[in-house]
């Protein structure tokens, strides 16, 4: 089974630091992150909009195998994961991790469409990674 790597460079403390981060493919390479792209929105990515881009596209693959095995095929699946940080016990948590989703599927019964949107949701493997609630908008169109 594969295995894929991201990494990531800091130097500095946590306000005036700053870091890197890239992954395996080059797709993302020497991306800048620090305290200020986290929470001051400056220029740059942080951790939660990367596991948001993870879940959304991971949760996307899932919904189109689903979709696949109950015999039906999307035009088009968008995906939007939106991560929660939140302060708890003193420190900080990603504590939800919401997909909004729009998907249309020519011809499919909007019923079964929603069925596999919730099986993807509970079975994609980064929601599976995720200990955070895992909550879901879908739209059939």
């Amino acid at each position: 089974m594969p295995k894929k790597y991201g990494s990531a460079h800091w130097e500095g403390d946590l306000k005036e630091g700053k870091g890197t981060v890239s992954v395996e493919s080059g797709a993302i390479e020497d991306q800048p992150y620090g305290f200020n792209t986290r929470f001051e929105d400056k220029p740059g990515t942080n951790p939660e909009e990367l596991v948001a881009a993870a879940h959304a596209s991971c949760f996307s693959m899932a919904l189109s195998m689903v979709l696949g095995e109950a015999g039906m095929t999307a035009s088009e699946i968008d995906t939007r994961a939106t991560v929660t940080l939140d302060q708890v016990d003193g420190g900080f948590a990603v504590t939800k991790s919401h997909l909004d989703v729009t998907v249309s599927v020519p011809d499919g019964d909007p019923d079964k469409v929603m069925e596999a949107c919730e099986g993807a949701k509970a079975n994609c493997p980064i929601s599976k990674l995720l200990t955070a609630e895992i909550t879901m908008d879908a739209k059939v169109v």
